[in-house]
C-alpha cells in the first residue's frame, strides 16, 4: 500500500503530473468526505452549540460553573474590566446588551457588563447524550426495526424474484424473448414519480396502507435487477444446464443448485444496490405509510423536522445513525460490485 501510495511518473522525484494527480485526488477527497465528517462532529455538539455563530468545527460547548445561592451553574464568561483587566465571571441574567455578571469567589458583589466586553469560555465536550436520549425520547428502536425489516425482506424478495426472471430470459428460447426484455428494459425510462398514484391506488385496493408490506412488494421486480443478473447467466456455459437434465434433474433444481451459486457475484452486487435502495427510500414509504408506529428512519427523520421547532442535536444523531449500516454494508461488499459489473459485461 506505501509503495502504491508514494508511486511517481518520475525517477526518484515527483513529476508535475503527480502533483496534478494527488492535487486533484486531494480536492475530490475533502469533496467527498467533508460535509460527513462535518455532520458527525456536529452530532456530538449541544443544541446551544449548533446554534452558535460563528460555527465551530468542533463540539465546544460554554463552560459553567456553579455559584453559591444559585441553584443552576451560570454561563462563564471573560470580562474585562474599565482597567483593562481580564478575570472569569459568571452571567446571572441578560437584558439587552447588558449582562449581570457575579464573580465566581465573590457571589455577594454583582456587576454590570456590555456583552461586548466579554467572551464565552468554551471547553471540547461530546455531547453523547445526543444519542443516548433519543432511545428514550423517540421510538427509534421502532422505527430502527422497521427499517431493517424492510430492507432485509426486500432484498431477499428482489434477489428470488429478478433472478428467477433473468435466468427464464437467459437459459430459454420462446417466441417474444427479446420483446420481453427490451420491455422490461424500457421501464427504466419512466420516472418513479408517473407512477406514484397508480401504485398508491393498488396498494390501497388491496389494503395495504399503513403496512410494512405495502412498502416492500410494490418494489421486489426491478429492470435494473434483471438486467444485471441476465447479462452475468449469459456467461454460464449452456452444457451444464444440459447436463443437469440428463441427469433428470428439474428445472428448480437447475436454477437452485446451479444457477445461483454460479452467479453469486452479481447476486451480491444487487444485494448491495437493494439495500442501498431500500435503506434510503423515502417516496414510497412517505405515501403509504401515515401512522407513526410503521414509520422507517427515513420517515421518523422528516417528522422531527418542525414548523416552528426542530431539536437539531436528535436530528443530526439520528442522520448519523442510518448512515452506518449503509456505510459498513458498502465498504465491507464494494469489491463485489466491480467484479459482477465486470463480469456481467463479459459476453
Amino acid at each position: 500500500m506505501k509503495d502504491f501510495l508514494t508511486r511517481t511518473h518520475g525517477r526518484g522525484h515527483m513529476d508535475w503530473t503527480d502533483w496534478l494527480s494527488y492535487g486533484y485526488l486531494l480536492i475530490g477527497l475533502f469533496t467527498m468526505f467533508a460535509p460527513v465528517v462535518w455532520l458527525v462532529m456536529s452530532s456530538f455538539k449541544s443544541e446551544a452549540a449548533i446554534s452558535q455563530f460563528p460555527p465551530t468545527f468542533l463540539p465546544y460547548t460554554q463552560k459553567s460553573v456553579q455559584v453559591v445561592g444559585h441553584e443552576k451553574p451560570l454561563p462563564l464568561f471573560l470580562t474585562r474590566d474599565d482597567k483593562g483587566e481580564v478575570k472569569p465571571m459568571a452571567q446571572v441574567r441578560r437584558i439587552g446588551i447588558m449582562a449581570t455578571m457575579v464573580d465566581p469567589a465573590n457571589p455577594e458583589q454583582q456587576v454590570r457588563v456590555n456583552i461586548n466586553d466579554r467572551t464565552p469560555v468554551n471547553e471540547l465536550q461530546f455531547a453523547l447524550s445526543n444519542y443516548t436520549e433519543i432511545f428514550g425520547k423517540f421510538s427509534f428502536g421502532l422505527y430502527l426495526w422497521n427499517s431493517v425489516f424492510i430492507t432485509v425482506v426486500a432484498t431477499l424478495l428482489t434477489l428470488l424474484i429478478n433472478s428467477m426472471a433473468a435466468f427464464a430470459l437467459s437459459k430459454y428460447k420462446f417466441r417474444g424473448q427479446k420483446a420481453v426484455f427490451l420491455l422490461i428494459i424500457a421501464t427504466l425510462m419512466i420516472p418513479p414519480t408517473i407512477i406514484l398514484v397508480p401504485v398508491f391506488l393498488v396498494i390501497n385496493t388491496v389494503g395495504l396502507l399503513n403496512s410494512l408490506w405495502g412498502v416492500i412488494l410494490p418494489a421486489i421486480a426491478t429492470p435494473t435487477g434483471v438486467f444485471l443478473l441476465r447479462q452475468y447467466m449469459l456467461t454460464i456455459p449452456d452444457e451444464l444446464l444440459e447436463a443437469a437434465r440428463m441427469d433428470h434433474a428439474s428445472e428448480w433444481r437447475i436454477y437452485w443448485k446451479i444457477i445461483l451459486p454460479l452467479a453469486a457475484p452479481a447476486l451480491a452486487v444487487l444485494a448491495i444496490f437493494s439495500v442501498m435502495w431500500r435503506w434510503n427510500d423515502f417516496l414510497l414509504p412517505l405515501i403509504v405509510l401515515s401512522r407513526s408506529e410503521f414509520f422507517t428512519l427515513q420517515l421518523a427523520l422528516n417528522a422531527f423536522q418542525g414548523e416552528l421547532n426542530t431539536q437539531w442535536h436528535y436530528l443530526l444523531a439520528m442522520t448519523v445513525i442510518t448512515l452506518i449500516p449503509i456505510t459498513l454494508v458498502f465498504a465491507f461488499l464494494q469489491k463485489y460490485i466491480t467484479t459482477g459489473i465486470a463480469s456481467a459485461g463479459v459476453k
